[in-house]
């Protein structure tokens, strides 16, 4: 959903400059992720948001 938007294809959390989030909203942002992450709400890696299935390394 809207914690998506700001995590990269790779499934790193976009930068500052990309999000254009003041460093007090980019910190409480990336907290959000690592706890939707944590609760299982978001994958780790990337390979979930790209599904690419299986034999793809």
């Amino acid at each position: 959903g809207f914690l998506r938007r700001f995590i990269s294809d790779r499934g790193r959390i976009e930068t500052r400059r990309k999000t254009s989030a003041c460093a007090k909203h980019q910190r409480a942002l990336s907290n959000a992720i690592k706890r939707a992450r944590h609760l299982a709400l978001l994958p780790y890696t990337a390979e979930h948001l790209r599904g690419a299935g299986v034999g793809h390394r």
